[in-house]
């Protein structure tokens, strides 16, 4: 009998345990009196529940923070103004870097901001604003447009406040606002389950020229640190150019909020552009298990149409070609060292596609480089460097007694841009010559041409056949508009240039 009654008792303990954790979390995920004053009148402050935990509680600190990781981000430069972003949510020892790499690009003039994401801990039928007069973090009190108010009497749109009190997917990107712009307000979303499709369509009328869309979502989570390369590859490389179809097999936790800004995209008619990419491995995680980010920016198809300004200064330019031929001779000369250049600029750190063209006697004598922005600037120079020298399979190595004859050119990228065309007239109507670098894609065949090709080849119909022949496809390929066409533009500089 006693036997009975110590394993009652046993049970019944277990059992008030799991009741009181189940309490302690209900009353976690409930708003409390003095956060959520008046919900009927949106008078009352959602507070700020990841301050000291995913980012510094202290203003000071958190600023510093965010100032020194936007002064320190590399990534692509995006030509144009940036309409949409897809950013990071995590911790910002682990995935500030990457967002700041978008953060810091965007125009300070912004006005309103509609922030979409993911809610973790509560399920949502449909996506859900809100109904509080501002969100706060350490830096201040940011408001809520008076947008968000409007938007809450669509039929897809609701206010689940139980969602957005412990939620920190739209939280952790305030302060990077707060830094960056002057004077903002926000439309906060969460979704799980809404069409994306639909909700874009709603909120795309809203978009104006002051508005600034950010999806907020982390990518795979808790893989070895190459497996998650390889996932999240799909999806930094499907989300700039609109596959819909691939981003919703990828593994991201704020897939509908990144679909969203990439169907908004597709109706206000914005060129997508991939800035950085990196995991918890890279920045202060083991690669055991790690958690990818990244920074994808949206801008206006006109915008992104631009010419490419000239961006390097003459010492980063000096610098590069001093790399380029120092990784050559040190490939070449028992005992010389590469000289890297130290300290880095930040537009050294950049992450950019290059080429590395080398000429002897004004005769081409190899040329290498990388289209997709995959290493920093200073990497990729180098490394195609030693490839054009002694990898390019139409030329031989470059021998030692060579080296004094050659003149290096680097040609420094803007990131890939797809162009959509109905037929070869309206393609040639598209194309700049000397300024368009051109990729051209049809099945497993690729090639490019850069800008300066456009002067041995003038006419577009020759460039594009010559290009044609160039990757193995038919010499009519570029006429078809299943052929995949990008487009690029090119800082070009030689040794040449800067004597």
């Amino acid at each position: 009998m006693q036997r009975l009654r110590n394993l009652y008792k046993r049970q019944m303990g277990i059992m008030t345990t799991r009741i009181t954790a189940f309490f302690i979390c209900l009353v976690l995920a409930l708003p409390t009196a003095s956060s959520y004053a008046d919900t009927e009148t949106g008078s009352s402050v959602r507070p700020s529940t990841v301050a000291g935990l995913f980012y510094p509680s202290q203003p000071e600190a958190l600023r510093d923070m965010v100032a020194k990781q936007l002064k320190e981000a590399g990534g692509a430069n995006v030509a144009g103004r940036i309409r949409g972003l897809v950013s990071p949510h995590a911790g910002y020892v682990y995935s500030g870097m990457v967002a700041a790499a978008g953060y810091r690009q965007v125009d300070p003039s912004i006005k309103t901001v509609i922030l979409l994401g993911p809610s973790h801990r509560f399920p949502l039928k449909g996506a859900s604003i809100p109904h509080v007069k501002a969100y706060r973090t350490p830096l201040g009190d940011v408001p809520l447009a008076r947008l968000a108010f409007t938007l809450q009497d669509e039929p897809l749109v609701e206010s689940v406040l139980q969602a957005h009190s412990r939620e920190h997917s739209l939280e952790v990107q305030l302060p990077f606002l707060q830094v960056i712009l002057k004077d903002f307000q926000i439309v906060p979303i969460l979704s799980n389950n809404a069409d994306p499709e639909a909700l874009a369509a709603v909120l795309a009328p809203h978009v104006g020229e002051d508005t600034l869309v950010v999806a907020s979502s982390d990518l795979s989570h808790y893989h070895s640190y190459e497996k998650a390369l390889r996932l999240d590859r799909l999806f930094t490389a499907a989300v700039p150019v609109l596959k819909f179809s691939d981003v919703s097999q990828c593994e991201a936790c704020g897939k509908q909020a990144v679909l969203t800004l990439m169907h908004i995209a597709k109706i206000k008619g914005w060129d997508g552009l991939f800035v950085d990419y990196k995991n918890s491995g890279d920045t202060a995680g083991s690669k055991d298990q790690v958690v990818g980010y990244a920074s994808i920016a949206f801008v206006d198809r006109k915008e992104a149409s631009k010419r490419m300004n000239e961006t390097l200064p003459t010492k980063d330019r000096r610098a590069l070609l001093k790399l380029a031929r120092s990784a050559i001779e040190a490939k070449l000369v028992k005992g010389v060292k590469v000289e890297r250049p130290a300290p880095l600029s930040r537009a050294l750190k950049e992450v950019c596609g290059c080429f590395v063209t080398l000429h002897k006697h004004g005769q081409l004598r190899g040329c290498i480089g990388s289209i997709e922005p995959v290493l920093p600037l200073v990497e990729c120079v180098e490394s195609n460097a030693k490839s054009a020298a002694f990898r390019d399979p139409r030329f031989p190595p470059l021998s030692r007694e060579e080296l004094a004859d050659i003149d290096i050119e680097v040609s420094v990228l803007s990131v890939p841009q797809r162009l959509s065309f109905t037929d070869g007239e309206d393609l040639k109507r598209q194309l700049d010559p000397l300024v368009h670098g051109v990729i051209l894609s049809r099945g497993f065949h690729r090639s490019t041409f850069l800008p300066q090709v456009w002067k041995q080849l003038p006419g577009k119909e020759q460039f594009l056949g010559h290009l044609c022949q160039k990757g193995g496809m038919p010499q009519e390929a570029w006429q078809d508009p299943e052929t995949k066409v990008e487009v690029y533009q090119a800082e070009v500089f030689g040794e040449e240039d800067l004597k």
